[in-house]
């Protein structure tokens, strides 16, 4: 449960998806309306960007594990801006999957919504911080834990 501020927020985060997502589709020939939070198709079908699609839920736990890691801070702060940016285009082709699947089968939007999309989301953040932290090995920033 967020806070009014962090509501606010979070929404409005929600809404820029959408619009990027609007825009992305544009670009691509197809055609969507936006009403607010919510992405509609010519033929009626509609899905919206609620609290917890919007990828900030899995954004806050890549933050945790690079905060947590111990690495320089030039190292965390280039993570954090890297891997919210990865997180944020997965979300972004994410909810376009789920625009034009919905309109052809919502059996396969359900599937998709709440299995397929919320599996690939946590994977994509494992592989964004392991990524980052053999980035950081590599690097050589990593204190020996044996000091």
């Amino acid at each position: 449960m967020l806070l009014p501020p962090v509501q606010v927020l979070d929404g409005h985060f929600s809404r820029v998806l959408v619009k990027v997502s609007h825009g992305l589709i544009g670009i691509c020939g197809g055609t969507a309306k936006v009403e607010g939070a919510i992405l509609r198709a010519p033929g009626g079908f509609a899905v919206e960007m609620k609290d917890g699609c919007n990828g900030v839920n899995v954004t806050i736990l890549l933050w945790s594990a690079i905060l947590a890691f111990p690495a320089a801070w030039r190292m965390k702060v280039l993570g954090l801006l890297a891997g919210s940016l990865a997180i944020q285009l997965m979300n972004v082709v994410r909810f376009i999957s789920l625009f034009y699947i919905g309109q052809y089968s919502t059996n396969w939007f359900e599937f998709a919504h709440g299995y397929l999309w919320e599996t690939l989301l946590m994977l994509d953040t494992m592989v964004v911080f392991w990524l980052w932290v053999s980035r950081v090995s590599r690097a050589g920033t990593v204190p020996n834990a044996g000091d």
